[in-house]
């Protein structure tokens, strides 16, 4: 029993991630389902490492000291349930199984639950950071039963990137909790990306930019508030030629493909009642992508606006304006990203470290970027922050933000530029900002035709229309006087 834990799956995570833990000084079991992968992986990646092989999960299991931790990175769904049922008969109570797949949190609550009652300590983890993070350091997100966590605890946060000498990651709660924040990390994902995209849509059909100015203009950018590891991709991208020498990005299908946790995150939003617009957006996006052969036909029956020549006389401010609308729009996104997660806490009884979920997203990980230290800072000085835009710094960036914001986006609407992403940014802006909304009208509507009540507001109570109570009017003078049942689904 030489191995400080077990990890089956020997895919480029998997074995990233066995490299990452041994030059850490930990000794690993490697195994996978296909064993002549295991000889492979020993006699080249792994040679000359504190890496050991099996040949089955007895095997494994074996080699493992206790408690034993083993940790799977398979494919999400049954595979993850095969695995851990052939793993039960080997282990023991207090041992440690550990999913670290992009596994669906509803499913990772019922292997916690079946799994707590056979005394194994399950943890679902979410890691990001593609098989570079991997390698060299990942964002880690782990949550499922509490007793595991000082067990893991020294192996995870040695293997994870680190910020400001902080590992990015930390314990985020209980059950599911960990692959629910990785859900919702690949949603802001879903969205951060769109929002790139729209950018870089208008600066191509509305500014005339080339690939290279383009990718220059986010050069530019990543030195600035919107550093981060997808605009520095992107700006990478863009300036990449193809053996002819013409960019290749411009040789590529416009049809997205989409795995599945963008849109788990906006139906879950959707159940909770939680506006999470521009996650929403995003995935619609990239469904209306798909409609490609649609798309072609459309673009030549449909009619719409001209964008004329040379349009844009300041480009300077033009790129200005767009970096603004840019930064708002992705300020919002993780706004609505952490409302979500705010609201799952409560929903599913979940204590959740709000600090430490911006810092695990700091380095390592997609969707890492400068501004998720001053989420860090926000949630650090008032850990009951209701909302991000309540914070000063916050709120004042989007604030000097909007000029630039609201120009970017009436011109894309005047020049039928599809911005799905920046228009629902500012419309939920808008309307979080607005005292008063007309769903007054909307619920008169509903009661008119449904019987479906309203309740009145504070400064028109009366006798008639008491304060606090669901109100059915008669609107048509025959319509009776019986209610609905009043309910939020």
């Amino acid at each position: 029993m030489s191995a400080d834990i077990g990890l089956i799956g020997l895919a480029v995570m998997g074995q990233n991630l066995i490299l990452n833990m041994a030059d850490h000084g930990f000794t690993v079991c490697a195994y996978n389902r296909t064993v002549s992968k295991v000889d492979h992986f020993l006699a080249n990646e792994a040679k000359g490492k504190s890496i050991i092989g099996a040949h089955s999960i007895q095997d494994l299991v074996s080699k493992l000291k206790r408690p034993r931790k083993v940790m799977l990175l398979v494919k999400a769904g049954n595979p993850v349930d095969w695995i851990i049922e052939e793993l039960l008969p080997f282990l023991e109570k207090g041992d440690i199984i550990i999913d670290g797949g992009n596994s669906h949190f509803p499913d990772t609550n019922r292997r916690y639950e079946d799994l707590t009652k056979k005394g194994i300590l399950f943890v679902g983890s979410g890691v990001s950071g593609g098989e570079d993070g991997a390698r060299l350091g990942p964002s880690l997100m782990p949550g499922g039963a509490p007793e595991a966590w000082k067990e893991i605890k020294d192996i995870f946060q040695s293997i994870s990137a680190k910020a400001d000498g902080e590992p990015c990651c930390d314990w985020v709660g209980p059950a599911g909790a960990g692959h629910y924040v990785k859900m919702v990390h690949n949603g802001i994902e879903y969205g951060d990306m769109q929002l790139i995209c729209e950018a870089y849509d208008i600066m191509k059909r509305v500014g005339g930019f080339t690939d290279k100015e383009i990718g220059d203009v986010f050069s530019n950018w990543n030195s600035g508030v919107l550093d981060s590891f997808l605009i520095e991709i992107t700006r990478d991208i863009l300036k990449f030629n193809d053996v002819d020498g013409k960019p290749l990005v411009e040789k590529i299908m416009d049809k997205a493909g989409q795995k599945g946790t963008g849109k788990w995150t906006a139906i879950n939003a959707l159940d909770l009642g939680m506006p999470v617009t521009l996650i929403g957006e995003a995935v619609f996006s990239r469904c209306l992508s798909a409609l490609k052969d649609d798309r072609v036909r459309a673009s030549k029956v449909l009619a719409g606006p001209t964008i004329p020549k040379d349009l844009i006389k300041d480009k300077k401010q033009f790129v200005d304006d767009l970096e603004q609308a840019l930064y708002a729009s992705k300020i919002i996104s993780y706004c609505q990203g952490f409302m979500l997660i705010r609201e799952a806490a409560k929903t599913y009884g979940w204590e959740l470290n709000f600090p430490s979920i911006a810092l695990m997203w700091r380095g390592g990980c997609i969707i890492r970027s400068v501004f998720l230290g001053e989420i860090t800072k926000a949630y650090r000085s008032n850990p009951d922050l209701e909302n991000l835009l309540f914070d000063d710094f916050f709120n004042n960036a989007v604030s000097k933000a909007q000029s630039g914001w609201r120009k970017t986006i009436a011109l894309t609407t005047t020049y039928g530029i599809p911005t799905p992403a920046f228009a629902t940014a500012l419309a939920f802006y808008d309307g979080y900002r607005s005292e008063r909304l007309p769903a007054n009208l909307l619920q008169a509507q509903r009661d008119y035709f449904g019987a479906h009540t309203f309740r009145v507001l504070p400064e028109c109570a009366s006798d008639n229309l008491p304060l606090g109570q669901d109100i059915h009017n008669n609107w048509t003078g025959h319509g009776g006087n019986v209610s609905s049942s009043t309910y939020q689904a």
